[in-house]
């Protein structure tokens, strides 16, 4: 059986069945938590990120499989999103709600607006319901007008868009005012929204995002993208994020497809090929995939979303340049390794959060949490069953 093949019968037999059994009936929205024990902590916050990518799985599963049982998911998670992520007054999501949906944290981040855009945009494909496409465009406004100045995309701020201290997208011991990670996650929402519609501005602000990949997060002289930023878009500490770089190397190559802008193209395609060559050399090793590199040390953790995002991104790198079977060979390798490895075995469960590098859950991290979803491991099911349809 293919890769193709055995992605689909994961979706369909492992993920999806997880995922369904987290619907919240009573209060709405899918539950926030579920510890390494398996047990769901039904008042846990629940993250609006996490809701996001919820909605964004069940349309795309939906488009992916043929299969409309799906959407009604899909619709559970937007009128979730719809009636109680957005705040109606100031505009905007939130960053979390408690347990029967009143507001937990209001903080309004980028990284958050942009992953609703990705999720409304996927589910007006899936669904046609033009509401979510209307609610996409408005939140990429407000994203446009409240969220940016003249260099690049500001991050954190309060319920009425005053700005905050950027904590919950900085981490290894620094405050970045900007990060590669939100721009990565607002460059992937702005691609969708052109995959799905016709939207001028969202394609001009990709032709913006690439320029500044290319001229400010790319660092050409070590091929990686640097990760932490002050407001000038300079780096602030020594960090090659290779989980991070192997999936920006392949959405920025989608962002290529669906925008279809020759001089782009010319400028980004050999970035995308020197990160995906990159992280092939320096950090494809046991099977697997490591997790980071902070000032010359490596973090040896195996983390579920880098090997789904390895697996595509080298699979994708394989499509680019055939002759490069040691991308597909890689590809295969950490796919083979996550069936074995990162997929818990147990029950009524689904991927564990990370293995050490000998392959053992040594951590207790939680099956589900405002961070721990199924858009990295459902997006590199549906991604291998289409390109592997395609080869």
């Amino acid at each position: 059986m293919d890769m193709g093949k055995r992605a689909e019968e994961h979706l369909r037999t492992k993920i999806l069945p997880f995922w369904k059994g987290l619907k919240d009936e009573e209060f709405g929205g899918f539950y926030g938590y579920v510890d390494f024990d398996r047990k769901i902590d039904r008042q846990a916050v629940k993250g609006c990120i996490l809701n996001s990518r919820i909605l964004w799985f069940f349309s795309n599963a939906a488009a992916a499989l043929h299969d409309d049982s799906l959407l009604a998911y899909a619709d559970h998670a937007w009128r979730f999103l719809t009636d109680r992520c957005m705040d109606r007054e100031n505009g905007g999501v939130y960053w979390s709600l408690n347990y029967d949906g009143t507001p937990a944290d209001t903080t309004k981040h980028t990284y958050n607006q942009a992953f609703a855009v990705y999720a409304l945009a996927s589910y007006y494909a899936a669904s046609g319901r033009t509401e979510a496409l209307q609610q996409a465009n408005g939140l990429l406004r407000l994203i446009e007008e409240k969220c940016t100045d003249e260099i690049g995309y500001l991050e954190a701020f309060d319920r009425q868009f005053r700005p905050v201290e950027n904590d919950k997208l900085s981490e290894n011991g620094v405050v970045a005012e900007k990060t590669m990670n939100t721009l990565l996650h607002v460059f992937e929402a702005y691609t969708e929204m052109c995959r799905v519609s016709d939207c001028p501005r969202a394609a001009k602000r990709l032709e913006f995002m690439m320029n500044t990949i290319a001229e400010k997060i790319y660092n050409p002289q070590l091929r990686r993208q640097e990760v932490f930023f002050d407001r000038e878009l300079n780096s602030i500490l020594d960090l090659h994020s290779y989980g991070h770089d192997i999936e920006t190397a392949w959405l920025v190559d989608r962002g290529l497809e669906v925008l279809g802008n020759d001089a782009m193209t010319a400028r980004l395609s050999p970035i995308t090929r020197a990160l995906t060559a990159r992280i092939y050399e320096r950090a494809y090793t046991g099977h697997s995939l490591l997790n980071e590199c902070e000032r010359g040390a490596d973090n040896t953790s195996r983390i579920w979303w880098v090997q789904a995002e390895a697996v595509i991104g080298f699979y994708n790198g394989w499509q680019k340049e055939p002759e490069r079977t040691e991308y597909l060979e890689a590809a295969e390798d950490i796919f083979g390794y996550i069936m074995e490895k990162l997929v818990d075995p147990r029950e009524g469960s689904e991927w564990y959060w990370e293995v050490d590098e000998n392959g053992v859950p040594a951590s207790r991290k939680p099956i589900v949490e405002p961070w721990k979803c199924p858009y990295h491991n459902g997006r590199m099911c549906m991604e291998l069953m289409k390109r592997c349809a395609e080869k």
